[in-house]
């Protein structure tokens, strides 16, 4: 939404402009659809209202309101610097997932030319969120779980990354970890619950309002794998991290053993007696994919509608994240995908 004063001599008169239609994976054309909106109105403040498409799009369309060049081109094709003020943004919070309340980070899809990007300006921060668990409640099931599931992507990207060495940021995401298997099992059983719906949203802040990942290399491989299936097929973000974690862990712990041995024992309560660190950290990737089911989330691409002769273009166009503990290369990432095919 879009809102400028009507007239300057009335105080309390606003004219709202809305600005309806945005979609789950929210495209460079529709953005430029909103920052013509917001010119053409001379909007001088936007409030989204909706979950992390909501936030992210129109993140996006405050910067291109105020830019006469190309935001794509200048500023997610590549980081760029802004050093103009975007229009002012406030956000209410519908949905608790990507944590986009509390950053400057705007995902954006380019249908054109088949990417899928994120992008985190500072100067993006919205102004304000406004977070009521009860505007939560009527949420449908599978987008409340997919949510649900993009809080623990995030926090296990931070995780699964040096350093490996006691630290606080490591301690906090296991306590996360914990509280968000609870709270999801619990806002499942009741979808009113205060509590659980609570907790949800505090766990989606906290996972991407930048404390925890400090000091952490960060390892959002499986984020850029998923931005390119949704570039290709449109499918829902936190259903296509949700396949490909348990997959892609399989091929990346014996890099990271300690961390996965950890994440075994204090994240799923898996006893190390009897077992080696190597079938530690299986069983606790095993724990996370049993959750996957449990929670009622797909567990193939083919579920999602991904086609299996796309597999190799999709895979050619992922980003490489530098954090991992184990650097892929597109050759292996299709290796991933086939796995998580069927």
């Amino acid at each position: 939404m879009a809102v400028r004063p009507l007239e300057k001599e009335r105080k309390h008169g606003y004219e709202i402009v809305e600005f309806s239609g945005i979609m789950s994976n929210p495209t460079y054309a529709k953005v430029q659809e909103g920052a013509k909106l917001a010119r053409e109105n001379k909007v001088d403040m936007i409030l989204a209202v909706g979950g992390g498409s909501v936030m992210d799009c129109c993140k996006a369309v405050s910067l291109a309101a105020q830019y006469e060049g190309d935001i794509w081109e200048d500023f997610w094709a590549q980081p760029g610097v802004i050093d103009f003020e975007p229009l002012p943004l406030g956000v209410i919070v519908t949905v608790a997932g990507t944590g986009s309340e509390c950053n400057g980070g705007a995902v954006i899809t380019n249908q054109e030319k088949k990417i899928k990007t994120g992008r985190d300006y500072p100067a993006l921060n919205p102004r304000f969120a406004l977070m009521d668990p009860t505007y939560t409640f009527s949420v449908p099931k599978g987008q409340m779980v997919s949510g649900g599931f993009d809080i623990l992507s995030h926090i296990m990207e931070t995780y699964f990354s040096e350093p490996n060495e006691d630290n606080v940021s490591d301690d906090i995401m296991e306590a996360l970890m914990k509280n968000l298997v609870r709270n999801l099992r619990a806002a499942i059983q009741n979808p009113e619950d205060y509590t659980a719906r609570s907790n949800l949203m505090w766990d989606a802040t906290m996972a991407e309002n930048r404390v925890i990942k400090m000091g952490k290399k960060c390892d959002f491989e499986c984020h850029n794998m998923e931005h390119q299936l949704g570039a290709f097929t449109n499918c829902n973000h936190g259903c296509g991290v949700a396949v490909i974690h348990p997959v892609y862990y399989q091929h990346i712990y014996k890099a990271g053993l300690p961390k996965f041995v950890r994440f075994a024992q204090n994240v799923w309560g898996i006893p190390c007696e009897g077992k080696s660190h190597e079938e530690l950290a299986q069983a606790g990737i095993k724990a996370l994919a049993d959750f996957i089911k449990e929670i009622g989330l797909p567990t193939t691409l083919k579920e999602l509608g991904v086609k299996k002769d796309q597999l190799k273009e999709i895979a050619d166009s992922c980003g490489i994240s530098q954090g991992s503990y184990k650097i892929m290369t597109h050759e292996e990432i299709l290796r991933i995908f086939q796995e998580c095919y069927e």
